[in-house]
């Protein structure tokens, strides 16, 4: 069985292994190859990984290892170019939403191969050391806080002092998921006066908890999945919250917003009329840039400034700005699974439907689409 972690993307600055869990793949009997540089925006060295027991893959020999690997492991699904290289039933791991990976999607149909996608994960509490999208938006939420603060003109605690009190800044969360309930605590204890809102009416205990304030708004009837997401609202309950956020808005300082629906576009959370409707130097925070984001007039991968001074910040991907930390989640969450999927006796990955982790995540079997 042999591995292949190739270079990630330009922007991309995770990796999908690290020396620790190539140690952990070798021990299994498992061959790592690793393109030569790809952890280094991790500050993982190639002589890292050569310690560990992986091979380094030079340049000009990785077409040579997209075509022996029986295994991808990766961030994001490798290029469309790349996907052409590799062989039938070869494996790819990595994150995989369809809706924004739908070129990649057709090159693997056509290559035969399969494709896990980390999303998928079912969250339960077996899965919880394999679920890579909980470790990254937890980190997401506390960078969130992190940049909204870089970006505030004001100090987040009270201060008490002889040149007078600085009131402690308002900060306003909108989801109560991994990555807003992250939020939320990185905010309290930075001192900040913090309020949330979810259309699940069962989080507020754990809101409550990390010492913020539960906003309620009736919207009618709001449901869950079986793995505890929100379910998406209807255009009429959308309207509704926007309405009833536009005072939450208005006083506070930091707005971080977390609404993502798994394969279609970020519902719209903050609109034009909240923008205006707050102070000037106060700061939105968007965590769903990658899916178009909750803001409107949000350019993707941009930071900008209303013309009443709102900043909005939609970098995107904003785990990767703790790309150590994040590399690390990541490479235990995949080693995880790997090792949950793991055949010793045949070296090889089980390719069992009924296994209860693999039938959720399992986007792709040799060529055809599970879902």
């Amino acid at each position: 069985m042999q591995i292949f972690v190739p270079r990630e993307c330009e922007k991309e600055t995770r990796v999908s292994v690290t020396p620790d869990t190539v140690k952990k793949f070798v021990k299994l009997g498992i061959d790592v190859q690793i393109e030569t540089g790809a952890g280094l925006k991790s500050l993982f060295a190639d002589n890292d990984y050569e310690l560990a027991g992986a091979k380094i893959v030079s340049a000009e020999d990785r077409i040579t290892a997209l075509r022996n690997a029986d295994v991808i492991l990766h961030v994001l699904p490798i290029s469309v170019e790349d996907i052409k290289q590799l062989k039938p039933q070869a494996w790819h791991i990595s994150f995989f939403d369809a809706f924004r990976f739908s070129e990649e999607l057709a090159q693997f149909k056509a290559q035969k191969t399969n494709v896990i996608s980390l999303e998928r994960i079912p969250r339960t509490s077996f899965a919880q050391k394999m679920d890579a999208l909980s470790s990254q938006s937890s980190l997401a939420g506390y960078v969130a806080v992190i940049q909204g603060v870089s970006h505030l003109l004001k100090t987040l605690p009270m201060m008490v002092t002889p040149a007078g009190t600085l009131q402690a800044a308002r900060v306003f969360v909108v989801g109560a998921g991994v990555a807003g309930l992250q939020a939320i605590a990185t905010a309290k204890r930075l001192g900040a006066r913090v309020e949330a809102f979810d259309t699940r009416p069962e989080v507020e205990e754990q809101v409550n908890s990390l010492g913020a304030k539960f906003v309620k708004m009736d919207l009618g009837k709001t449901e869950s999945t079986q793995q505890g997401y929100a379910k998406a609202l209807t255009e009429e309950q959308l309207q509704k919250q926007r309405e009833l956020m536009v005072e939450t808005c208005a006083h506070s300082d930091i707005v971080i917003t977390t609404a993502k629906v798994f394969g279609r576009k970020a519902p719209i959370i903050i609109n034009k009329t909240m923008l205006e409707a707050m102070k000037p130097g106060s700061v939105v925070v968007d965590l769903a840039v990658e899916a178009g984001g909750n803001t409107e007039g949000l350019i993707p991968g941009c930071n900008a400034k209303t013309a009443n001074g709102i900043s909005i910040l939609g970098e995107g991907y904003w785990e990767r700005k703790v790309a150590t930390s994040a590399s690390s989640m990541l490479a235990n969450n995949l080693f995880a699974l790997m090792n949950d999927l793991w055949d010793s006796e045949n070296q090889r990955l089980k390719a069992d439907e009924s296994d209860k982790i693999l039938s959720g995540c399992w986007w792709v079997k040799d060529g055809q689409p599970r879902f």
